[in-house]
């Protein structure tokens, strides 16, 4: 994807600016903060539709923190490291399912 992606005030909100290939800005929802493998990954959800992307289509990326204020997202980068970090994220969203039913 190549995605530039910027730590902006909101990301303490939970929320983070990106800039895609073609230019387009978009806001993420930031879903989870997650470790795979002793490298933690990002989970998010962009706040709008866009083209070539299926409704509800949760980004994943590398995530790290560069001091205080700044974080650095990067590309996945194989296939297999891919389908670790979606098995882990698919396996964060049946806990918290499992956990609100088990608070309820």
């Amino acid at each position: 994807m190549g995605d530039n992606i910027n730590n902006n005030e909101e990301f303490d909100e939970a929320t983070v600016s990106m800039t895609l290939e073609d230019g387009t800005e978009l806001e993420c929802d930031v879903i989870a903060i997650f470790p795979v493998n002793g490298r933690d990954y990002i989970a998010l959800l962009p706040n709008k539709v866009i083209d070539g992307y299926e409704e509800n289509e949760v980004f994943l990326y590398r995530y790290s923190e560069i001091g205080e204020d700044n974080i650095d997202l990067s590309q996945i980068e194989s296939e297999e490291e891919y389908e670790a970090v979606a098995d882990a994220f698919d396996e964060l969203l049946d806990e918290e399912e499992f956990n609100e039913l088990a608070d309820e």
